[in-house]
């Protein structure tokens, strides 16, 4: 006979008090065995009755001392006070105005600008329709971040679209958003974009033949790994890495428009002769265009997920938003215009990295270090993208979407610990398996549906609380305007490309079952919630997480 599911359940549960035992007992170990070498390094005695015996000496030494220092005590009681208000587990606001601009760019120009050229004008199908789709996809962005800085600064969780669909639609819109976020559509972007760092670190000890994969995706690997170790010590830390990325890459940019503008003022502009020609465009190809523009734009909310982290909301959030899109718009529409100054369009249209395709061109000498500049410049995204994302999870834990360890945070290094490491192992199975330019097919199609509910929601909530305090209020014209482009994207996308649609509808509605049985009424046997709640507590100690001590929105 087989034996029964409680014998079964049991059975898992001692096992595992057994792991966290040894594991707990080999950390104790090793903190006790530090804790005796720093005994010898400072030359005090071994067995405990000396330390008694010392330290009472030192204590009777040091009374009087003491009595003399009460009145300095005292007085330092404001200082002890305020040392106990840093000690206190939460996230601090250290994001300031220029780690909030840089925040974005860097997390926006990714590898998208160096690879989407060619997808635009394929599906454009003249330089000049590409041009006029990069600014249209510019001023799209900008239109929606605005919505979303009315969104941060109405409701002042972190979160980005959880939030924002949680507060205006309900709980069900948003659990769907966290629920496909998270195990599809973040880990497939997360590993396209170190996939892209890899291949830009590797190729160039590769060429002219090709580079070995198993190595593309090692270095990716090496990649992802930084960035999480970064995100898990500090935030300071990610954000100022964040902003040295940043710098280097807004260098790249400019590495590529000074010549293609030195050489457009010389009079080269026969790529731009007929630029208007709309024969090879086709009703549904043109979403296309607007997708692979909309993906080198992605990124332009990500802010909205670290609003309680941000200085003075209110102020710099707009203020970044408006900054950080208006200068990617037009150093994209510069990159665009130097590309088809030195590049036809079919040698565009030829090539997989139109960044290398053009060093090659314009600048032989410095060309090797294009795709060095490259690979940081998805370095800096993929930091952008953990840093942010894991926020969205941890704002969803903390409202019992999620399981309560992700809502946890680092007792010492004030960071979502949990939360970061989840996405780990997923982007790494991920560039395992080589099972991502499916997901990437139909993520685009997912995030804007969801955008675009997140606007559409921000229009219901101003009609049903028009007395709801809002510090930074955008134009009821600009709201429409982007809520209704939105949801003519997707809805071309469905006429355009039916079964990568299909297939992402029917990913989104996967968390259905998925939030009645555990968030809407829970479900599960009572044996696996001990051992859930077991394994919780247990893996609370072993990464030394707490919940947060103070509400910080």
């Amino acid at each position: 006979m087989f034996p029964s599911w409680n014998f079964i359940l049991k059975e898992i549960q001692k096992h595992l008090d057994w792991f966290f035992q040894f594991v707990r007992l080999n950390c104790v170990e090793a903190r006790r065995s530090q804790e005796e070498r720093l005994w010898e390094e400072a030359g005090l005695p071994d067995n405990h009755a000396d330390m008694c015996r010392t330290c009472k000496l030192h204590t009777e030494r040091l009374q009087p001392q003491r009595e003399m220092e009460g009145t300095r005590i005292k007085k330092e009681g404001n200082d002890e006070k305020d040392k106990r208000d840093d000690e206190v587990v939460c996230l601090r606001r250290q994001i300031g105005l220029l780690p909030a601009v840089s925040f974005i760019i860097g997390t926006v120009v990714g590898s998208g600008i160096f690879i989407a050229p060619k997808g635009v004008l394929m599906n454009s199908g003249s330089v000049g329709l590409s041009l006029l789709v990069w600014v249209l996809c510019g001023v799209l962005s900008l239109f929606g971040a605005l919505c979303y800085a009315e969104l941060g600064t109405t409701f002042t969780k972190s979160g980005g679209h959880y939030t924002y669909l949680l507060e205006t639609l309900g709980p069900l819109p948003a659990f769907l958003r966290l629920w496909v976020e998270f195990l599809f559509i973040r880990p497939a972007v997360a590993s396209y974009v170190s996939l892209a760092f890899g291949r830009y670190v590797v190729e160039p000890f590769f060429t002219p033949c090709a580079a070995p994969t198993v190595l593309i995706r090692l270095v990716g690997i090496l990649g992802v790994t930084f960035v999480v170790a970064v995100n898990c010590w500090s935030v300071n830390m990610a954000s100022r890495t964040q902003v040295t990325l940043t710098f280097i890459k807004m260098f790249a940019l400019v590495l590529i428009i000074v010549p293609g503008v030195i050489a457009l003022a010389k009079g080269r502009t026969e790529n731009f002769q007929n630029g208007f020609e709309v024969d090879l465009l086709t009703l549904d190809k043109l979403p296309l265009a607007f997708y692979s523009g909309l993906y080198a734009y992605g990124g332009w909310f990500y802010l909205n997920f670290i609003t309680e982290e941000v200085i003075n909301p209110n102020r710099n959030m707009p203020l970044a938003i408006i900054l950080s899109i208006v200068a990617v718009t037009v150093f994209y529409v510069l990159i665009n215009v130097a590309y088809y100054t030195m590049m036809t369009p079919a040698e565009v249209l030829l090539s997989d990295a139109v960044a290398v395709t053009f060093a090659n061109r314009a600048f032989q000498g410095l060309a090797p270090v294009i795709p060095i500049l490259v690979a940081i410049s998805c370095l800096g995204a993929l930091n952008g993208g953990f840093f942010g994302a894991p926020r969205m999870l941890f704002v969803g834990a903390r409202e019992g979407h999620w399981p309560a360890i992700f809502s946890m945070i680092h007792i010492r290094r004030h960071t979502p610990l949990p939360a970061v490491l989840l996405l780990y192992p997923l982007v790494v199975f991920m560039l395992v398996t080589g099972e991502i330019y499916q997901l990437l097919n139909f993520a685009s199609f997912s995030r804007w549906f969801f955008i675009a509910l997140a606007t559409l929601g921000m229009l219901i909530h101003r009609y049903r609380f028009p007395l709801h305090p809002r510090p930074f209020k955008v134009p009821l014209v600009i709201g429409i305007t982007f809520t209704v482009v939105s949801f003519f994207i997707v809805g071309l996308s469905l006429y355009s490309d039916p079964w990568n649609t299909g297939q992402s509808c029917a990913l989104t509605l996967t968390g259905v079952p998925v939030y009645y049985m555990t968030v809407y009424r829970f479900r599960l046997p009572r044996r696996c919630r001990r051992i859930f709640d077991y394994c919780s507590k247990q893996l609370q100690i072993l990464l030394e997480v707490a919940q947060q001590e103070v509400q910080t929105y």
